[in-house]
């Protein structure tokens, strides 16, 4: 069950991630301060999907990985504190602040410059669960290969 579960959770935290910094990248593009507003409001609320998938894909790893001395498993290990860090104390107060700011119509260089920091900190964290996502990929693989042999 475990082995299903966890990539799920980091699908659904990819997917949800990525979805958030094309949100922004297009709001940011293309739209007026009402859109840009909507597409902050709408990240906060989809913390209440991103953070238990982000719970779920750390605890199942974790889990998964107990015991093992795979490089692919500990390259995955070591990325995982810097996704949760950067996520808690780089995106999840962005959002916040950067909801506030425009919920306020202050969008200016200050929102500018938290933005700025988010879609990097974003990028960072597409960058390493995607990852960490090809690696455990190459984990399946290797099972199933096993498997079968």
């Amino acid at each position: 069950m475990i082995r299903r579960l966890h990539p799920l959770f980091g699908a659904v935290a990819l997917l949800t991630i990525a979805t958030f910094w094309l949100a922004t990248a297009a709001s940011e593009l293309l739209g007026d301060a009402a859109l840009i507003t909507r597409v902050k409001t709408a990240i906060l609320w989809g913390m209440i999907l991103l953070i238990p998938a982000m719970a779920g894909v750390a605890a199942s790893g974790f889990r998964l990985g107990r015991g093992r001395a795979d490089p692919l498993v500990a390259r995955k290990r070591r990325r995982m504190p810097i996704i949760a860090l950067n996520g808690l104390l780089v995106l999840l107060p962005c959002a916040v602040v950067l909801q506030r700011l425009a919920a306020a119509g202050q969008i200016d260089g200050t929102f500018a410059a938290i933005q700025s920091v988010e879609l990097a900190a974003g990028a960072l964290n597409i960058t390493l669960l995607s990852l960490s996502m090809r690696d455990g990929l190459a984990l399946a693989r290797g099972r199933r290969a096993f498997a079968g042999a």
